[in-house]
């Protein structure tokens, strides 16, 4: 299996083919609107303005499965988005990332990643709440925290994950490699 294998839900409602993005490189985010990691965005939007014509895709799929940080409907969630930072990739409807709801992109994702572990100031602190709503978060690929990044190369296959602490400027170099 692959990133092509499966089929999303816009933020609209309408079923999206992941397929139409073979031969991109293809970055995938769990997000949320009140979360401490939010920033990220314009630091995700920069990266898809100065690489989305070489081949990048970055979609955002918001999550309000931690701490209840994603709490509007779809469009109250993109409004948010497009007028706070700009964002211009592609953002489909709200989903679940863990569990039995989660979407079947995400369960596939969760069963061939594993957890990376947290860097920086944020480490102990987030490893902390993490803890607490999963005891062996360490020895699963479950997804931990919003702003989890899943790239993907040019053939649809997985080629790196990065927990929502690691730095942007390694997710970048990540991405160059690949296109």
């Amino acid at each position: 299996m692959n990133l092509y294998d499966f089929k999303v839900t816009d933020r609209k409602g309408n079923e999206v083919a992941l397929s139409d993005y073979k031969g991109k490189v293809v970055l995938v985010v769990n997000t949320a609107t009140g979360c401490g990691f939010t920033p990220q965005y314009t630091d995700l939007q920069n990266i898809y303005d100065e690489f989305k014509n070489a081949g990048l895709e970055i979609l955002d799929f918001p999550c309000n499965q931690f701490a209840n940080q994603a709490p509007g409907d779809n469009e109250e969630i993109h409004t948010f988005c497009t007028g706070r930072f700009g964002i211009t990739f592609p953002q489909f409807g709200k989903i679940d990332v863990n569990g039995e709801n989660a979407i079947p992109l995400y369960k596939w994702i969760t069963e061939n990643t594993s957890f990376e572990g947290f860097d920086g100031a944020a480490k102990l602190m987030l490893g902390a709440v993490v803890k607490s709503m999963d005891k062996d978060y360490k020895k699963n690929g479950n997804i931990k925290w919003n702003f989890t990044k899943i790239l993907f190369n040019k053939n649809g296959e997985i080629v790196a994950r990065f927990e929502p602490t690691a730095s942007m400027d390694k997710v970048k170099a990540a991405i160059k490699k690949e296109l």
